[in-house]
């Protein structure tokens, strides 16, 4: 995804290696955008991805407004830009190849994840 698309956001956040971004069954108020380093998305002890620059994750809480599925935990320091709920309907609104790429973010992890092994 690209990270232009939160160029001009000022409410970056940043998190130090081990440092826990969220918690499996936490209520959502956002989504993440990684602007530098990495984060490993974890279900139940299971290392389910590891994100990186240009990437998203927590934006399924967004769309469906249920708890986090997973937890989210910074591999490496990483700066992070928050989506809250308002500015993402602003951005799928005004954005369609933005509503694409979450879409496809999504597929695709459903798709890894519905794999045979």
């Amino acid at each position: 995804m690209s990270l232009n698309l939160f160029r001009n956001q000022d409410n970056a956040e940043t998190y130090a290696a081990d440092q826990p971004i969220f918690d499996e069954g936490d209520a959502a108020q956002v989504m993440y955008a990684v602007v530098e380093g990495t984060v490993d998305i974890v279900y139940r002890g299971r290392l389910l991805e590891t994100v990186g620059p240009g990437s998203i994750f927590g934006e399924m809480a967004l769309i469906s407004d249920v708890p986090r599925s997973a937890s989210a935990i910074a591999r490496t320091e990483c700066k992070l830009i928050p989506v809250d709920v308002k500015r993402f309907e602003y951005m799928v609104q005004e954005t369609p190849f933005f509503a694409l790429e979450v879409m496809r973010v999504m597929a695709e992890r459903l798709r890894r994840e519905t794999a045979a092994p």
